[in-house]
Protein backbone atom coordinates (compact mmCIF):
# COMPACT_ATOMS: atom_id res chain seq x y z
CA UNK A 1 0.00 0.00 0.00
CA UNK A 2 1.24 3.41 -0.80
CA UNK A 3 0.52 4.55 2.73
CA UNK A 4 2.79 1.85 4.41
CA UNK A 5 5.05 3.37 1.34
CA UNK A 6 4.94 6.52 3.50
CA UNK A 7 5.47 5.32 6.73
CA UNK A 8 8.72 3.48 5.61
CA UNK A 9 10.31 6.96 4.51
CA UNK A 10 8.89 8.85 7.72
CA UNK A 11 11.54 10.90 9.76
CA UNK A 12 10.44 12.15 12.85
CA UNK A 13 13.02 15.17 12.96
CA UNK A 14 11.87 16.62 9.95
CA UNK A 15 8.70 15.93 11.07
CA UNK A 16 9.17 18.74 13.73
CA UNK A 17 10.82 21.04 11.16
CA UNK A 18 7.95 20.72 8.91
CA UNK A 19 5.17 21.34 12.03
CA UNK A 20 6.62 24.50 12.03
CA UNK A 21 6.37 25.98 8.37
CA UNK A 22 2.69 24.63 8.19
CA UNK A 23 0.91 25.07 12.19
CA UNK A 24 -2.45 24.85 10.71
CA UNK A 25 -1.79 21.24 10.18
CA UNK A 26 -2.25 19.09 13.01
CA UNK A 27 1.44 17.96 14.17
CA UNK A 28 0.46 14.07 14.70
CA UNK A 29 -1.06 13.87 11.01
CA UNK A 30 2.94 14.56 9.89
CA UNK A 31 5.16 11.68 8.96
CA UNK A 32 8.42 13.73 7.76
CA UNK A 33 8.60 12.26 4.38
CA UNK A 34 11.03 14.37 2.44
CA UNK A 35 9.89 16.05 -0.44
CA UNK A 36 12.15 14.52 -2.76
CA UNK A 37 11.16 11.29 -1.81
CA UNK A 38 7.55 11.69 -2.15
CA UNK A 39 8.15 12.92 -5.85
CA UNK A 40 10.24 9.78 -6.54
CA UNK A 41 7.41 7.66 -5.20
CA UNK A 42 4.54 10.01 -7.28
CA UNK A 43 6.88 9.58 -10.65
CA UNK A 44 7.13 5.36 -9.10
CA UNK A 45 3.20 5.19 -9.01
CA UNK A 46 1.77 7.43 -11.35
CA UNK A 47 -0.40 5.81 -14.01
CA UNK A 48 -0.97 2.71 -11.39
CA UNK A 49 -3.65 1.14 -10.69
CA UNK A 50 -2.58 1.52 -6.99
CA UNK A 51 -2.66 5.43 -7.68
CA UNK A 52 -5.73 5.53 -9.69
CA UNK A 53 -7.72 4.23 -6.06
CA UNK A 54 -5.09 6.14 -3.73
CA UNK A 55 -6.34 9.39 -5.71
CA UNK A 56 -9.82 8.51 -5.26
CA UNK A 57 -9.78 7.63 -1.56
CA UNK A 58 -10.31 10.78 0.12
CA UNK A 59 -9.67 12.66 2.96
CA UNK A 60 -6.75 11.49 3.54
CA UNK A 61 -5.52 11.30 6.82
CA UNK A 62 -1.55 12.50 6.87
CA UNK A 63 -0.05 15.48 5.34
CA UNK A 64 1.93 13.59 3.37
CA UNK A 65 -0.99 11.30 1.37
CA UNK A 66 -1.89 15.12 0.80
CA UNK A 67 1.48 16.06 -1.28
CA UNK A 68 1.78 12.68 -2.74
CA UNK A 69 -1.78 13.06 -4.57
CA UNK A 70 -0.62 16.75 -5.17
CA UNK A 71 2.22 15.32 -6.76
CA UNK A 72 0.67 12.47 -8.52
CA UNK A 73 -1.91 14.63 -10.11
CA UNK A 74 0.37 17.08 -11.14
CA UNK A 75 2.32 14.06 -13.33
CA UNK A 76 -1.00 13.45 -15.19
CA UNK A 77 -1.04 13.56 -19.02
CA UNK A 78 -4.49 14.18 -20.24
CA UNK A 79 -5.73 17.55 -19.22
CA UNK A 80 -9.37 16.47 -19.02
CA UNK A 81 -8.57 13.77 -16.37
CA UNK A 82 -5.98 16.20 -14.84
CA UNK A 83 -8.80 18.87 -14.34
CA UNK A 84 -11.41 16.50 -12.96
CA UNK A 85 -8.75 15.20 -10.53
CA UNK A 86 -7.91 18.20 -9.40
CA UNK A 87 -11.89 19.63 -8.90
CA UNK A 88 -12.28 16.67 -6.87
CA UNK A 89 -9.20 16.87 -4.51
CA UNK A 90 -9.02 20.63 -3.88
CA UNK A 91 -11.72 20.67 -1.31
CA UNK A 92 -9.53 18.57 0.69
CA UNK A 93 -6.43 20.84 0.74
CA UNK A 94 -5.72 22.26 4.30
CA UNK A 95 -2.55 23.70 3.74
CA UNK A 96 -0.66 26.20 1.65
CA UNK A 97 2.41 23.55 0.78
CA UNK A 98 0.06 20.88 -0.89
CA UNK A 99 -1.85 23.92 -2.58
CA UNK A 100 1.27 25.50 -4.31
CA UNK A 101 2.75 22.80 -4.96
CA UNK A 102 -0.37 20.82 -6.68
CA UNK A 103 1.01 22.14 -9.98
CA UNK A 104 -0.16 20.11 -13.37
CA UNK A 105 2.60 20.12 -16.20
CA UNK A 106 -0.25 19.78 -18.41
CA UNK A 107 -1.77 22.86 -17.58
CA UNK A 108 0.33 24.99 -19.78
CA UNK A 109 -1.15 22.84 -23.13
CA UNK A 110 -4.85 24.05 -22.82
CA UNK A 111 -5.47 27.46 -20.98
CA UNK A 112 -8.78 28.25 -22.99
CA UNK A 113 -10.40 24.84 -20.41
CA UNK A 114 -7.66 25.97 -17.73
CA UNK A 115 -9.05 30.18 -17.83
CA UNK A 116 -12.70 28.45 -17.48
CA UNK A 117 -12.35 26.92 -14.36
CA UNK A 118 -10.55 29.87 -12.59
CA UNK A 119 -13.69 31.63 -11.90
CA UNK A 120 -15.18 28.80 -9.89
CA UNK A 121 -11.71 28.09 -8.04
CA UNK A 122 -11.89 32.10 -7.09
CA UNK A 123 -15.54 32.32 -5.79
CA UNK A 124 -15.22 28.95 -3.67
CA UNK A 125 -15.68 29.07 0.00
CA UNK A 126 -12.39 26.96 0.35
CA UNK A 127 -9.15 29.11 1.46
CA UNK A 128 -7.11 26.74 -0.16
CA UNK A 129 -9.76 26.16 -3.58
CA UNK A 130 -9.30 30.39 -3.66
CA UNK A 131 -5.46 30.46 -3.14
CA UNK A 132 -4.73 27.78 -5.62
CA UNK A 133 -6.93 29.71 -8.44
CA UNK A 134 -5.14 32.39 -7.86
CA UNK A 135 -1.41 30.71 -8.33
CA UNK A 136 -2.96 28.96 -11.67
CA UNK A 137 -3.28 32.87 -13.05
CA UNK A 138 0.01 33.68 -11.65
CA UNK A 139 1.77 30.71 -13.24
CA UNK A 140 0.13 30.31 -16.27
CA UNK A 141 -1.49 34.22 -17.35
CA UNK A 142 1.43 36.47 -16.35
CA UNK A 143 3.28 36.08 -19.31
CA UNK A 144 1.55 36.05 -23.60
CA UNK A 145 -1.58 34.99 -21.98
CA UNK A 146 -1.54 37.81 -19.53
CA UNK A 147 -5.13 40.17 -19.92
CA UNK A 148 -5.56 42.91 -17.28
CA UNK A 149 -9.19 41.29 -17.06
CA UNK A 150 -7.47 38.27 -15.33
CA UNK A 151 -5.69 40.87 -12.74
CA UNK A 152 -9.06 41.92 -11.87
CA UNK A 153 -10.15 38.82 -11.22
CA UNK A 154 -7.52 38.33 -8.08
CA UNK A 155 -8.30 41.88 -6.99
CA UNK A 156 -11.43 41.48 -6.90
CA UNK A 157 -10.97 38.37 -4.44
CA UNK A 158 -12.37 39.55 -0.66
CA UNK A 159 -11.28 37.50 2.09
CA UNK A 160 -9.56 37.88 5.82
CA UNK A 161 -7.70 34.55 4.91
CA UNK A 162 -3.99 34.97 5.30
CA UNK A 163 -3.24 32.29 2.93
CA UNK A 164 -5.64 33.76 0.20
CA UNK A 165 -3.91 37.33 1.13
CA UNK A 166 -0.78 36.61 0.74
CA UNK A 167 -1.04 34.77 -2.79
CA UNK A 168 -2.88 37.53 -3.96
CA UNK A 169 0.12 39.75 -2.90
CA UNK A 170 2.29 37.93 -4.31
CA UNK A 171 0.27 37.31 -7.63
CA UNK A 172 0.59 41.73 -7.80
CA UNK A 173 4.16 41.62 -7.03
CA UNK A 174 5.06 39.26 -9.52
CA UNK A 175 2.50 41.08 -12.03
CA UNK A 176 4.78 44.24 -11.49
CA UNK A 177 7.27 42.57 -12.32
CA UNK A 178 6.01 41.30 -15.44
CA UNK A 179 3.18 43.63 -16.51
CA UNK A 180 4.42 46.94 -14.95
CA UNK A 181 2.10 49.37 -17.11
CA UNK A 182 -0.70 47.25 -16.74
CA UNK A 183 -0.94 46.29 -13.23
CA UNK A 184 0.89 49.61 -11.67
CA UNK A 185 -2.67 51.43 -11.47
CA UNK A 186 -4.20 48.48 -9.14
CA UNK A 187 -1.59 50.54 -6.51
CA UNK A 188 -2.08 53.62 -7.74
CA UNK A 189 -5.96 53.41 -7.30
CA UNK A 190 -5.45 51.61 -3.69
CA UNK A 191 -7.23 48.87 -5.51
CA UNK A 192 -6.16 46.23 -2.97
CA UNK A 193 -7.05 45.86 0.93
CA UNK A 194 -4.33 48.34 2.65
CA UNK A 195 -2.82 44.44 4.52
CA UNK A 196 -2.55 43.50 0.59
CA UNK A 197 -1.33 46.44 -0.99
CA UNK A 198 1.38 47.22 0.89
CA UNK A 199 2.10 43.31 1.19
CA UNK A 200 2.53 43.00 -2.61
CA UNK A 201 4.85 45.83 -3.02
CA UNK A 202 7.39 45.06 -0.31
CA UNK A 203 7.56 41.67 -2.64
CA UNK A 204 7.59 43.97 -5.23
CA UNK A 205 10.40 45.90 -3.68
CA UNK A 206 12.27 42.84 -2.79
CA UNK A 207 12.24 41.42 -6.58
CA UNK A 208 15.14 41.33 -8.80
CA UNK A 209 13.05 41.86 -11.81
CA UNK A 210 11.94 45.56 -10.86
CA UNK A 211 14.39 48.81 -11.20
CA UNK A 212 15.56 50.82 -8.48
CA UNK A 213 13.55 53.64 -9.92
CA UNK A 214 10.24 52.08 -10.23
CA UNK A 215 11.04 50.31 -6.63
CA UNK A 216 11.09 53.47 -5.07
CA UNK A 217 7.86 54.94 -7.13
CA UNK A 218 6.16 51.81 -5.25
CA UNK A 219 7.87 52.46 -1.87
CA UNK A 220 5.79 55.93 -2.21
CA UNK A 221 2.52 54.16 -1.90
CA UNK A 222 2.53 52.64 0.92
CA UNK A 223 -0.32 53.22 3.10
Amino acid sequence: MITERLFELRDGKYADFTAKLIPNVPKESILGVRTPALRELAKEVSGTPEAAAFIKNLPHRYFEENQLHGFIISLMKDFDACLKATEAFLPYVDNWATCDQTSPKVFRKNKDKLIAAVDGWLSSDKTYTVRFGIGVLLEHFLDEDFKSEYAEKVAAVKSEEYYVKMMQAWYFATALAKQYESVLPFIKERRLEPWTHNKAIQKAVESRRITEERKEYLKSMKV
